[in-house]
């Protein structure tokens, strides 16, 4: 090798390790620390810094501390907020503790470092709990509402997963002798009042990412309160922000699976293929499904500061994964993802007397999405009927209806059980994809409800009967993606 050659070898290095990224690790992930410490951390030895990661809870502990995401089951939150007594919710509050003790104990053994882990939660649990008895007691009186205060209640409780994951993983690091840093972002016995980039901004102002890891809470603490708007969301918008605001060279997202072409769980991990490559416009068609690769609103910062986003599969760290940019269209137009909803009610409105005056029904349909605070996966109309997708209860359904009739009597609702299946992608003008698509419907006896494809043909969305959902999936892509999986594995190379 010549000495010029040489030294542009050295030069790419040191350009690939002086690159910074913020990387944020799931909940799943988290709660495998080998793999995250040897596929993720330590992975590429010439990238031990310059990088910033934002943890999230380990997986389960935020279900125990609000309520599970998915049965609803309630954990200490909604206990607090829905019970008189602090029996219910006090014992729920021992019980996160104790597991979270568990989980110290898995991690760090019978060592010097297991007190130190146990005593940072006993610490926090107890702070909590001492705020939450004396809120209980203010609001015994009559001047003081307890449900103002729910939301910096849902925020204090939430804040307990992030620190705890966060604290444990810098001690792990530290003993493996990775200069990593512990930045809580939490507000714990913070009386300041500070925004989310002020609180970033003031958490970063003398770390050096050259020489120290910084492992950031998902849950950041902030006037604009990320819960508000955000929900359980919040890890990935500090995740974003501080993606921004240390104007980063790449966001990483590592989960436990890749973003692919499908569910794997419902067309089976031999068929489904890593994307490899897509646009910040496909993920927004994904979170609108609720399917989110980054929340929308996270999303936004970075696309306008043109931050390239890459989604990772945990446990391949060989594998490049999905990379999120904002100009990305594929070089073939093309199906790229087939994804859906399986649980959606249908909300039809029908009045023969709508022609002409359909604005007054659209108007009513738009206040009563936001009074309810309905998500809608979309729309469709004609002359005389108005129809909302909508993710609710038929409880919460049967309410739209009576509120929608106290204005417009004559309106005549419906609601019907169904689920959405859509075909996504940064590039789909091919001519003859909508009659393929209804066509593998066909074929399989599955009929068509509603359909709706927009002139930007970057997605199609087809409503089905409820019970077809995992049907239409696999129809669809073995009709629109499977035979061009070669197309994806020359493109995730």
């Amino acid at each position: 090798m010549s000495e010029e050659e040489s030294a542009q070898q050295d030069n790419n290095s040191e350009s690939v390790t002086s690159r910074l990224s913020v990387e944020k690790i799931g909940g799943t992930s988290m709660s495998e620390f080998e793999r995250v410490r040897d596929n993720i951390i330590k992975y590429d030895p010439a990238r031990l810094y310059n990088r910033v990661f934002v943890v999230s809870a380990y997986g389960g502990v935020t279900n125990l501390l609000l309520e599970h995401k998915k049965t609803g089951e309630p954990g200490v939150y909604e206990l607090f907020a829905n019970d008189d007594s602090d029996w219910a919710w006090g014992d729920a509050l021992t019980r996160v503790s104790q597991h979270l003790c568990e989980i110290n104990a898995k991690l760090f053994e019978d060592t010097p470092l297991l007190q130190q882990a146990d005593q940072f939660v006993r610490e926090r649990v107890e702070g909590v709990r001492s705020c939450l008895l004396d809120l209980q007691r203010l609001c015994s009186y009559g001047h003081f509402r307890l449900d103002e205060h729910l939301l910096t209640v849902r925020e204090l409780l939430a804040s307990l997963g992030e620190a705890h994951s966060a604290y444990n993983m810098t001690q792990l690091l530290q003993l493996e002798g990775i200069n990593a840093r512990f930045v809580d972002l939490t507000g714990w016995r913070d009386e300041r009042e500070l925004n989310l980039v002020e609180r970033i901004s003031d958490a970063f102002r003398d770390i050096q990412v050259d020489s120290e890891l910084p492992i950031v809470t998902g849950y950041a603490h902030c006037t604009e309160g990320l819960m508000r708007t955000f929900d359980r969301g919040y890890s990935e918008i500090t995740f974003a922000t501080i993606a921004c605001e240390l104007d980063v060279d790449e966001a990483i997202i590592h989960k436990e699976y890749h973003l692919s072409s499908a569910d794997p769980k419902v067309v089976g991990d031999g068929k489904v293929v890593p994307i490899g490559r897509t646009n910040y416009d496909v993920a927004d068609q994904l979170s609108n499904l609720g399917m989110e690769a980054i929340h929308p609103k996270a999303a936004k910062g970075m696309r306008q500061r043109d931050i390239p986003l890459r989604v990772k599969n945990t446990f391949e760290p060989e594998h490049t994964g999905t990379l999120i940019t904002r100009d990305y269209t594929s070089e073939t137009p093309r199906v790229e993802i087939i994804a859906g909803q399986p649980h959606l009610l249908a909300i039809q409105i029908f009045d023969q007397d709508m022609v002409g005056e359909r604005s007054r029904y659209e108007e009513r349909l738009q206040d009563m999405i936001k009074r309810f605070k309905l998500r809608v996966l979309g729309r469709d109309s004609n002359a005389n009927t108005l129809t909302a997708y909508v993710d609710c209860s038929l409880k919460t359904a049967k309410k739209v209806a009576e509120n929608f009739n106290e204005r417009i009597p004559s309106a005549q609702i419906t609601s019907k059980k169904v689920a959405v299946v859509s075909a996504i992608g940064s590039d789909m003008e091919v001519t003859g994809l909508l009659a393929k698509t209804v066509q593998s419907l066909a074929d399989r006896q599955i009929n068509v409800l509603a359909i709706h494809q927009g002139m930007r043909q970057v997605d199609i969305q087809i409503i089905v009967e409820e019970d077809k959902y995992v049907e239409s999936v696999k129809a669809l892509h073995g009709a629109l993606i499977e035979p061009h999986n070669h197309e994806y594995a020359i493109c995730a190379a």
